[in-house]
């Protein structure tokens, strides 16, 4: 009786309609500014999407299949290297910056500390190609997935065909990127006035201290105006010029892009470098530790004083308020997931 109840269930079960894929589409939160990616270049589809996805968490790209994107890019961590001030690439080789986040790269035009890459389609390259990283070169890497059997079916459904180019794999990444958007957090809530968006005092007060002591550069619902600023750390831990590196002109020198501080409460640890783990510590660089240099930005140093003045309360609202703009949405969103 026990085995036909089985078999019953089984008929039963294989009759149920599969479970429908989920559909893929780029939305605009609708507190935010226009994307500035051109998304009718690379129209995002869900096979695109998904071949990106796959491609991002696969170590095919590396030179010796040890490691992937997703290696240092872990999403628990909104797709940063958690607890690591540096990347660790192939070979477990340490990189010279820390790695930065993945979302909301449809509103940058920019990428990396530096901003040595204007095109969101042409960033892997460099991590791809990057001793310390993955240390593959290109053509090697597109000829490692054209090789593989899992892909042809996935870049036919994408792009019609299974043949696999460079163009091709670089914009199919591009759409799993895209579709990291961050957008879910407790102040976006709060600014649509939906719910589960309301602020006890601290966070208010401290969302009004950050509006008057850090918007100027942390600015708009991306918290970041993408702008390159030299922020006064000492260079005696980190020579790292900056965005000196890209335009070798001598008024970038030790300049870095403005970081998102959207889920900054878990990407730690915080600067190019990775040298502070807490956001207390980064709030007392601000106060206490700021080095005056030629590039140094102006916003830093008014009146002739360097820092920004904070009391204690002040720092507990403005860590108070951070803390809301952490995404659990998009931290642990399945489809952004290795599968």
């Amino acid at each position: 009786m026990l085995n036909l109840i089985l078999i019953i269930a089984a008929l039963l079960w294989s009759c149920q309609p599969e479970a429908e894929q989920e559909n893929i589409q780029f939305v605009k939160p609708a507190n935010f500014p226009e994307p500035v990616y051109d998304l009718k270049k690379n129209p995002i589809s869900t096979a695109g999407f998904e071949l990106g996805r796959t491609l991002f968490y696969d170590p095919i790209l590396s030179r010796d299949g040890s490691i992937s994107c997703g290696s240092c890019h872990q999403q628990s961590a909104a797709f940063t290297h958690h607890g690591h001030d540096l990347s660790h690439g192939i070979d477990d080789q340490l990189g010279e910056r820390n790695s930065p986040p993945i979302m909301n790269l449809a509103w940058h035009n920019t990428f990396f500390w530096d901003g040595g890459v204007h095109d969101l389609d042409l960033q892997p390259i460099a991590p791809i190609e990057n001793p310390l990283e993955m240390d593959e070169d290109l053509k090697k890497a597109v000829e490692k997935v054209r090789n593989s059997s899992k892909y042809a079916p996935m870049f036919k459904e994408t792009f019609g065909s299974t043949e696999v180019t460079t163009d091709r794999m670089l914009k199919a990444m591009s759409q799993f990127m895209l579709m990291c958007i961050s957008a879910d957090s407790r102040y976006d809530k709060y600014v649509r006035k939906e719910a589960g968006g309301e602020f006890n005092s601290s966070e208010l007060a401290g969302m009004q201290v950050f509006q008057q002591k850090c918007a100027s550069c942390h600015k708009g619902e991306l918290f970041s105006d993408f702008s390159f600023r030299n922020n006064g750390l000492s260079h005696e831990f980190n020579k790292d010029r900056g965005r000196y590196r890209i335009t070798l002109n001598e008024e970038d020198d030790y300049k870095f892009k403005v970081p998102s501080l959207r889920n900054v409460a878990n990407t730690g640890p915080y600067m190019h470098d990775g040298r502070f783990y807490t956001l207390d510590e980064v709030l007392t660089h601000y106060t206490l530790g700021l080095k005056d240099q030629p590039t140094l930005d102006p916003l830093l140093k008014q009146n002739g004083k360097l820092g920004i003045e904070l009391s204690n309360e002040e720092k507990e609202q403005i860590k108070a308020f951070l803390k809301t703009l952490s995404d659990d949405t998009f931290l642990r969103d399945r489809k952004l997931s290795e599968q």
